[in-house]
């Protein structure tokens, strides 16, 4: 069967799954060994550290293998993050419907985010042999890409409610639940019965939406470059910086009111270049500039507007 040529040797593969590996082991087994609240500060500083590492290893890419692949990892790796934007918005509505506590989100997130790297490498793979063999689902994935686009434009003022859904509504006639949390457990038993915990229910969602998400994210990349290794290397620094991410923007996602813009015209963008890929060649560096600014012109526009919207005063509740 045919396959893409790939900058990726069997011992970069191998080095870098042992890499991710070795620091979900550190986050979950060293700082993260005791359930905590995660703030800002310590978010900002993990945040920090995916960031430059994402950032090191694409210099790493730039230095082997030349430009043009440094250029896509980068590229990549920016429509990753910026849609992955998108997910802390569904997160934020998840945890706050099934009143989950602060204190045991990072739990939920790390092992929906652990299963979302092993969905996302089958779905990156599978998505590599398909266009390898069939090259004219290229043009599928950029119209598909442009309708999301569209799509998220005409719904960016609507209001998501996952814990609504039919996979929630399943999940609580098939999987015998209760209300009551039992420290930081999926599972507690009452009355001698096994029963899920709201934390399973919040991690069945929180998978649900990642695979959502990896529906536009994985084709999206598809325009930058069909190089397995960056593919995958890009989508997968993405998700490990999801967690700190989430904590450190989910008291400010309402701020970011024309962030669904941006994001809606990248997907655009991206669906309109692989749908004329094959006539119409557009540089990496083009595109890392186009994307980055349309996200910053929509993160702009979205503190501007903030600035300047007065604040709702709340009137005083008389005493009775």
């Amino acid at each position: 069967m045919e396959t893409f040529p790939s900058v990726g040797s069997p011992g970069l593969w191998a080095g870098f799954v042992a890499f991710v590996i070795a620091m979900l082991a550190l986050d979950l087994g060293v700082f993260h060994r005791k359930a905590h609240v995660v703030k800002f500060k310590e978010a900002l500083g993990w945040s920090a550290v995916w960031v430059s590492l994402a950032l090191v290893f694409g210099a790493g890419v730039w230095w082997k293998f030349g430009p043009e692949p440094g250029l896509q990892f980068i590229t990549g790796y920016l429509i990753e993050k910026s849609l992955s934007v998108d997910n802390i918005f569904v997160f934020v509505v998840i945890f706050s419907a099934l009143r989950i506590p602060a204190l045991y989100q990072h739990r939920v997130l790390f092992w929906g985010i652990l299963s979302a790297l092993v969905l996302r490498a089958i779905m990156i793979f599978a998505g590599v042999a398909m266009l390898a063999r069939f090259h004219w689902l290229i043009y599928v994935f950029g119209g598909f890409l442009i309708l999301t686009g569209v799509k998220l434009f005409l719904q960016r003022n609507k209001e998501d409610h996952p814990e609504d859904g039919a996979l929630m509504r399943l999940a609580r006639r098939t999987i015998p639940s209760t209300p009551n949390f039992d420290g930081h457990h999926f599972f507690t038993v009452e009355n001698g019965r096994k029963l899920a915990t709201p934390l399973l229910m919040a991690l069945l969602l929180v998978e649900a939406s990642d695979i959502l998400f990896a529906l536009d994210s994985i084709p999206a990349i598809f325009a930058v470059t069909t190089d397995p290794f960056i593919v995958f290397t890009s989508n997968i620094f993405a998700i490990l910086g999801l967690r700190s991410m989430f904590f450190m923007l989910a008291g400010a996602v309402e701020k970011f009111s024309y962030l669904k813009v941006g994001l809606s015209a990248v997907l655009v963008f991206v669906g309109a270049k692989m749908a004329v890929i094959d006539f119409v060649k557009v540089p990496p560096a083009v595109s890392l500039v186009v994307i980055a600014g349309l996200l910053g012109a929509s993160i702009a526009a979205s503190l501007i507007k903030a600035r300047h919207t007065p604040a709702v005063d709340v009137p005083d509740v008389p005493k009775l």
